[in-house]
């Protein structure tokens, strides 16, 4: 009996050890034109995206699953169009797809950044409700210096809100997969690879281990080599 519960003992640990290293993605789409599509799953290499995986959407759903030595920051695609970031990282992954909401959950990390994609989005809401504000200051016959003054106040602001909490969740992540990976998204906003004050700030507080990440290092060398031809 001793050896018996011993082995059983084994054999739940090595499961729980299996589990602990497989993702599980269960999705589900209310957007019709994703039916019958195949999604893969795409991860950025410093040379270009690697497939990781892919499933096709039947009757609103699809699902992926495997096993992963590391977790990795990827973006969920429809032939060559990125439909949301997110981590694949071991636990049950669970996306909503609609045409109000695209969300990923379930997992530590997936949870973390959408809770920052959500701030986001919301500080981006109220940046288009302030260029609706001086639509309809000018439209009121309102002096243009005032409207002026007042908008370049607010988006001001605004800017100052959404620099502050892109660099807080990207100090807070230093230390995983996030840090690197929503800096990139950052970065990937820019017209061409660039270096504005916030990115500078980010990356000369950030340990060497965030420095020496493929891309980051990748990005910052080919943007203070656009800086120095700018400045020739």
């Amino acid at each position: 009996m001793k050896t018996s519960k011993g082995v059983a003992f084994v054999c739940l640990l090595s499961a729980m050890t299996s589990c602990a290293s497989e993702y599980h993605i269960q999705g589900n789409s209310s957007v019709s034109i994703l039916d019958g599509k195949m999604l893969f799953v795409k991860v950025p290499r410093v040379d270009g995206l690697s497939t990781i995986d892919s499933a096709e959407v039947v009757h609103g759903n699809f699902t992926m699953s495997g096993a992963i030595d590391s977790t990795m920051v990827a973006n969920l695609y429809m032939d060559e169009n990125s439909i949301m970031p997110f981590v694949v990282e071991p636990g049950r992954i669970s996306m909503t797809i609609d045409e109000a909401l695209i969300k990923v959950s379930g997992t530590p990390l997936n949870n973390i950044l959408y809770d920052y994609i959500a701030q986001k989005t919301s500080i981006e809401d109220r940046a288009y409700e302030v260029n609706r504000l001086e639509s309809r200051m000018i439209m009121n016959g309102e002096p243009l210096h005032e409207v002026e003054r007042k908008i370049n106040h607010e988006k001001r602001k605004l800017g100052i809100e959404l620099d502050d909490l892109t660099k807080k969740y990207i100090q807070d992540n230093y230390d995983n997969v996030l840090g690197p990976g929503i800096f990139i998204m950052m970065c990937n906003s820019m017209p061409y690879p660039m270096l504005t004050p916030l990115i500078e700030d980010v990356y000369e507080e950030a340990p060497e281990s965030f420095k020496n990440h493929p891309m980051v290092k990748r990005y910052m060398e080919m943007a203070s080599e656009n800086q120095q031809h700018e400045t020739e």
